[in-house]
């Protein structure tokens, strides 16, 4: 923090002058996600048109809890949702600021529907856990098969439960299985893999419909700048049971959030300059970047491959033991997980501009 103030200035410098001191640090000491050598975690650099709708918005203002204030917004948050919903089985959703309130949401939606415990498997996301707790429901962790999917034959009673299945777990990237779950509410994190419905990989999400809620985070592999995400509801009506009024409120407020930004502005945008295609040739330009970084790690006699990439999430380790020397030479392109206890690498395509062949020299140097 070399140039800035340890205490609380009395005068201040001026706008000019603050925001080249702010605008230096931020470019010379924050991650280069859109690097060619950046495959480390689920953050993708957002789209240019995301980036800038996101400074229009703050000027402005947009605040989605009323909306008097953001005629425009609301009516794009309703159309993106509809564009959205049907892809997933769904017919209603609203945006909220990451997928840990989306999960919260769509358990506090399923506790008032009368499930009375929480239920995913070891690598779910530690949102799942977290809300059980907010939200006071006893959690339980279902063991993983050999591939990192819930065991299903370890599920036992559902029957009083919100059963979480995970659509690209955090570590691996695997889907859970998707088929129905006798359960009281059946709930999807497709936070990551979400997207993959808008792409030639839409079938592996197949069962996706079957559930009662989806989560999914547009500032993962939609490209958004961060703070956007959706929350969707199978039921047109799910959402009267977490809506609140208030006497200052023209509308009731829906879900966990009560003021938040017109996140859902950069989204349409983004749909609108790419279409579907576009952006879809993205995501599918990331799953062929795994898939090729898998290919030369699997043909290296130095390295042990985890198991191919299902979301474009990939892990691999050193056949010699020294995977933490050699994570710790790739600090900021690669990142780290736990399997089994075990450390592994792990690399997630989420970054368009990557290139692999450089990425691969670099991995290959370090070890």
């Amino acid at each position: 923090m070399q140039g800035f103030p340890t205490e609380l200035p009395l005068n201040g410098i001026g706008d000019a002058a603050a925001f080249a001191l702010f605008s230096t640090a931020i470019q010379s000491r924050s991650a280069r996600l859109g690097d060619v050598h950046a495959l480390a975690h689920m953050d993708p650099p957002p789209l240019d048109i995301a980036a800038r709708l996101v400074g229009l918005n703050a000027e402005f203002n947009q605040n989605m809890l009323h909306r008097e204030v953001s005629p425009f917004a609301t009516e794009v948050e309703a159309r993106v949702i509809d564009w959205l919903a049907p892809l997933f089985g769904m017919r209603c959703g609203h945006f909220c600021s990451g997928s840990t309130l989306a999960n919260l949401t769509a358990i506090w939606r399923a506790r008032e529907a009368g499930a009375q415990c929480v239920i995913a498997s070891v690598d779910a996301h530690i949102s799942v856990a977290k809300a059980a707790h907010i939200l006071g429901m006893p959690f339980r962790a279902v063991a993983v098969n050999v591939h990192g999917r819930l065991n299903r034959t370890q599920l036992g009673d559902v029957k009083d439960a919100v059963v979480v299945l995970t659509a690209g777990t955090t570590g691996r990237g695997v889907i859970d299985g998707l088929e129905p779950v006798a359960c009281r509410w059946l709930h999807v994190d497709a936070a990551w893999a979400g997207p993959l419905r808008l792409t030639r990989f839409s079938a592996r999400l197949d069962g996706i419909e079957q559930a009662d809620s989806v989560a999914i985070s547009a500032h993962k592999w939609l490209y958004q700048p961060k703070d956007s995400a959706i929350i969707l509801f199978k039921s047109p009506d799910a959402q009267d049971a977490i809506s609140f009024g208030g006497a200052y409120l023209a509308t009731p407020n829906v879900g966990v959030q009560g003021s938040r930004s017109a996140a859902a502005v950069p989204l349409m945008a983004t749909f609108v300059a790419l279409g579907k295609s576009g952006l879809a040739a993205l995501i599918e330009r990331n799953m062929a970047h795994a898939e090729a970084l898998a290919a030369l790690i699997a043909a290296d006699p130095r390295f042990e491959l985890k198991q191919p990439p299902e979301t474009a999430v990939l892990n691999w380790r050193l056949v010699n033991g020294a995977t933490d020397a050699v994570l710790a030479k790739l600090a900021g392109t690669t990142s780290r997980t736990q399997i089994d206890g075990a450390l592994w690498a792990r690399q997630v395509a989420a970054n368009p501009n990557a290139d692999i062949t450089r990425i691969w020299a670099q991995i290959a140097s370090a070890s």
